[in-house]
């Protein structure tokens, strides 16, 4: 994990607001942290979900910066991945107790 993401991460741990570069934190009082990368939103992180967008642009910068949360905040092994130029969530399934992969869609929720 870059510097840049694990500052993040803890920066949302903490429930603190924080920017560094091309990457912005801002965090409500209700714990709602809301993550930006050049301006555009890619995450929302509550008590007990995580939700994630592309922000208009499936960058490598994007896809480092959505992993690094998958790592700290969701299950292991869920993240976005790329294959064919196609984006790809690689989710856990309570049904199956198996990770499965889904085609990308903005404002995916992971609980």
């Amino acid at each position: 994990m870059r510097k840049i993401e694990s500052q993040m991460c803890k920066a949302i741990q903490n429930q603190k607001s924080w920017q560094s570069g091309n990457t912005a934190v801002f965090t409500q009082q209700d714990g709602l942290s809301t993550v930006y990368l050049h301006g555009n939103k890619i995450a929302e992180i509550g008590d007990d979900y995580m939700t994630i967008f592309d922000g208009g642009w499936q960058t490598n910068t994007t896809k480092s910066r959505l992993n690094a949360l998958c790592t700290e905040f969701c299950i292991a092994g869920e993240g976005v991945f790329q294959k064919n130029y196609d984006w790809f969530i690689s989710k856990f399934d309570t049904t199956t107790n198996q990770l499965t992969n889904i085609l990308f869609t903005n404002g995916f929720v992971f609980s």
